[in-house]
């Protein structure tokens, strides 16, 4: 096989790439800037790759991806046109990822990294007599902030998390900052969504908010607020949906330690997106995550909290009909 020159045009979905000896390790922060995102990067979840995928086109028959040794197994796609054409299971250790046997011709290819874990790529190789080029992404650019369900770690495979299945039906380029556990509308997530590239921006937000109890009543709705502004810093008119929390089980009813629940924080959303869009903010939406899993999915949630392989595949069907009347128009 051939390798390729490995250079940062071959990455997509990620926020910035780290260039290490031997190999470019993708991040979901600007990674210059990683002390300003306690604990540890997020927890360690901006490292991760969730969202972050190789594009080339190619006439190869085969595609080898090499890094560093994994930390824990994962898996891996190769997507040809939209359409997954294989899925590889790579255990803890693994080196590379070889996907053989894809279709002739020329085609165009995206390779998914693992929702899972951090990757550093040291390789892209292609057969020896191919050709192969980075391929761009000229799709609108779709932010998405969310919490563990954003970043689908039980969904089958990297691209049948929820946010890949919607990309692809909906035509987007996709930037996905989902973590699991983290997302709690900290000050400098306002500042990372502001100072990205976006043509649409969708943020799910409230669980790990409820279950670390990390803001109350009194001071959800100010950070918000202020999440929502920082964002409309850098995107005046670019649409701007807020999802409230799908259905949680025990959360519905049961108070936290701060005396939240979800149907509260609901409420709470709603009025917040109420308020800026009577003080004119037209391209701002609200959505009812309720409408998108609700008490009758309660079926494909696998803890009482996570939808699992089907329900992400069933939110990223279903995520195009939240848009009715906020990308496509508000575009217009």
């Amino acid at each position: 096989m051939r390798l390729l020159s490995l250079t940062d045009a071959w990455f997509h979905g990620a926020v910035s790439l780290e260039h290490l000896e031997g190999g470019i390790k993708p991040w979901r922060i600007p990674f210059p800037d990683y002390g300003l995102y306690p604990p540890g990067g997020i927890e360690g979840k901006a490292e991760i790759c969730a969202g972050v995928r190789l594009r080339l086109r190619t006439d190869s028959a085969e595609v080898a991806v090499s890094f560093a040794p994994l930390a824990e197994e994962a898996a891996m796609d190769c997507v040809a046109g939209g359409a997954l054409l294989w899925t590889l299971h790579l255990p803890a250790g693994a080196t590379e990822a070889h996907f053989g046997g894809l279709p002739g011709g020329t085609k165009d290819l995206e390779i998914w990294l693992p929702q899972n874990t951090g990757m550093t790529v040291t390789g892209l190789r292609i057969s020896a007599g191919a050709f192969g080029v980075p391929l761009p992404d000229g799709r609108p650019r779709w932010v998405t902030y969310g919490s563990s369900i954003t970043q689908c770690v039980a969904a089958s495979s990297p691209s049948r998390t929820w946010p890949a299945i919607a990309a692809e039906a909906c035509g987007f380029n996709l930037t996905s900052l989902g973590f699991s556990g983290n997302c709690h509308m900290e000050p400098m997530i306002g500042r990372l969504i502001r100072d990205l590239p976006a043509d649409f921006i969708s943020i799910c937000a409230g669980v790990n908010i409820y279950g670390a109890a990390t803001l109350s009543p009194r001071m959800f709705k100010p950070l918000l607020i202020g999440l929502l502004e920082t964002i409309r810093d850098g995107h005046k008119e670019t649409p701007l949906l807020v999802i409230t929390p799908v259905y949680g089980t025990i959360r519905e009813t049961e108070l936290n330690p701060l005396g939240f629940t979800l149907p509260m924080m609901r409420e709470a959303i709603r009025e917040t997106v109420k308020l800026l869009r009577e003080r004119g903010d037209r391209y701002l939406y609200c959505r009812d995550g309720l409408d998108w899993l609700g008490a009758e999915e309660e079926a494909f949630l696998t803890d009482g909290l996570h939808p699992g392989a089907d329900g992400y595949k069933l939110m990223g069907r279903r995520f195009p009909g939240l848009l009715e009347g906020v990308y496509r128009s508000a575009d217009k």
